[in-house]
C-alpha cells in the first residue's frame, strides 16, 4: 500500500506548475481526478515545447499527467458545477493554479470550498501571489526566471542574462506546494483541521537563490561576478566550472589548486599556493586549466583525478547517459500505457519508500474517459 492511497485529489490545475504538484502526491498513491474545461482540457494538451506529439497531444502534458483521471466538466453550466460539488465534498485536497479572482468568479474560492468541505485540504498556487501589482500577471517561467534575478547567475560575464533551460520556476512552486499540501494533510490527521495552502512562484524563485541571495545582503550589496569562461557559480572560485577536453568535457567542483596543478602535471597552477587566490585570481586560473585541460581525453583526466578523490565529472548528454550503467542501475524509466493502449517511456518518481521505489503503469488521461466512473461513484443520480 502505498502512502497516500485512500486520499482523494480534485485538481483544478493546469499548465506545469500545479499538474506537477498532484504527480507527486499520485506517485505516492493518493487519487488525482483533473477538472478539465468542456472540449479542449487542459491548456497544456496543445502546449507544444518541441515537434514532439505523442498519441495526438503535447508531450509534455503526457509526461506530467500520467496516472491521473480526466472529469470533462463545463463550469459555465449548473449541472456541471454541482457534480464537482459532490466530488469536493468528498475530496482530501484540492489544487489550482488560477490567476488571484478566477475561482471567486467560478465560485470555488476556498471560503466557499471551506464552508461545503470543512476538512479539506485547499491548494492554491499563483505568479505573482495575491496582493501586490504583480498578482495578475501570468505565471510563466521565463518571465519568473527573468524578474527574479536568475538569469544573471548561469552563462559566462560577456553572455548577458541566461535562461536556465527548464522550466525550473513551475517545478519548484510544484514541488513547494506538494510539500505544504503533506504538511496541511499532516495536521488533518493529528489535529482534525482543514488548511489553505499557498504558494507563489516568485517566492519559489527567491527561495531557490537562498545561498546567493544571504551571500549578496551580507557582502554589502555587491553583485555577484560570473566569470569570462567556464562559469558554473558566480560565488565560487577557481577551478569551478565545465572545461573542454580532447574529446569532450569535464566538470571541476572545488578543489586545492596546487594539488590539482600537481595531479594534472601542469607546473603553472602549482605556484597559486594561497587559498584566497582560488577566487581572486580564479579568471587566471581557469585560462591555464582551460589550455591544459584539451591536452588529454576526459577519460585520461578523470582516471587521474578520481582516485585522487578530486571532485569532477564526465559531462554527458542524454544518449550517453541512457547508455551510462550507473543511469541503468538506478532503473529510472518506466512505460506506462493509455487507456486506447498507447505505451510511452517517461521518468519514474525520484521517492523511494521503504526503500522502493515508486512505479506506475497508468498515462496521462484522454479528456473525459473517466466521467463515466466518477459520476458512477460520486455524484447523486437526482
Amino acid at each position: 500500500m502505498k502512502a497516500l492511497e485512500d486520499y482523494l485529489v480534485v485538481d483544478f490545475s493546469q499548465f506545469l506548475s500545479g499538474p506537477s504538484a498532484s504527480l507527486r502526491l499520485a506517485d505516492m498513491g493518493a487519487r488525482v481526478i483533473k477538472i478539465e474545461r468542456s472540449g479542449t482540457g487542459d491548456i497544456c494538451r496543445s502546449l507544444y515545447t518541441s515537434n514532439v506529439i505523442m498519441n495526438g497531444e503535447s508531450s509534455v502534458f503526457h509526461a506530467i499527467n500520467r496516472n491521473k483521471e480526466s472529469f470533462e466538466v463545463d463550469l459555465k453550466q449548473e449541472v456541471d458545477c454541482q457534480m464537482v460539488w459532490e466530488l469536493l465534498a468528498k475530496a482530501d485536497v484540492m489544487i489550482h493554479n488560477f490567476r488571484p479572482g478566477v475561482m471567486e468568479r467560478l465560485g470555488f474560492d476556498y471560503p466557499a470550498v471551506k464552508a461545503h468541505n470543512p476538512g479539506i485540504i485547499y491548494a492554491e498556487l499563483s505568479g505573482y501571489g495575491t496582493e501586490g501589482k504583480g498578482k495578475g500577471k501570468p505565471g510563466q517561467d521565463l518571465l519568473l526566471q527573468s524578474v527574479t534575478g536568475l538569469t544573471w547567475l548561469s552563462g559566462n560575464a560577456g553572455s548577458g542574462p541566461v535562461a536556465m533551460g527548464l522550466s525550473i520556476v513551475d517545478m519548484l512552486a510544484g514541488a513547494h506546494l506538494a510539500q505544504g499540501i503533506l504538511a496541511g494533510l499532516f495536521r488533518k490527521v493529528t489535529q482534525g483541521l482543514g488548511a489553505l495552502i499557498q504558494v507563489s512562484m516568485i517566492e519559489s524563485a527567491y527561495d531557490f537563490q537562498f545561498e546567493t541571495v544571504t551571500t549578496f545582503m551580507n557582502d554589502g550589496g555587491v553583485l555577484p561576478e560570473r566569470t569570462t569562461k567556464n562559469n558554473a557559480n558566480a560565488y565560487l572560485g577557481a577551478p569551478y566550472g565545465i572545461y573542454k577536453t580532447a574529446n569532450g568535457f569535464l566538470a571541476l567542483a572545488m578543489g586545492s589548486i596546487p594539488v590539482l596543478g600537481r595531479l594534472l602535471g601542469c607546473d603553472e597552477l602549482r605556484s597559486f599556493e594561497v587559498l584566497a587566490e582560488a577566487f581572486d585570481k580564479r579568471e587566471e586560473i581557469k585560462a591555464i586549466l582551460a589550455v591544459h585541460l584539451q591536452t588529454q581525453s576526459t577519460q585520461y583526466w578523470l582516471s587521474i583525478l578520481e582516485p585522487a578523490d578530486i571532485w569532477c565529472a564526465d559531462v554527458l548528454n542524454w544518449k550517453e547517459l541512457m547508455e551510462h550503467e550507473g543511469f541503468k542501475a538506478l532503473n529510472m524509466i518506466q512505460e506506462v500505457e493509455m487507456i486506447d493502449g498507447y505505451r510511452y517511456r517517461t521518468t519514474r518518481c525520484p521517492i523511494r519508500i521503504d526503500g522502493e521505489s515508486l512505479f506506475s503503469e497508468r498515462g496521462s488521461p484522454k479528456l473525459g474517459q473517466d466521467n463515466e466512473q466518477i459520476i458512477r461513484q460520486f455524484i447523486k443520480i437526482n
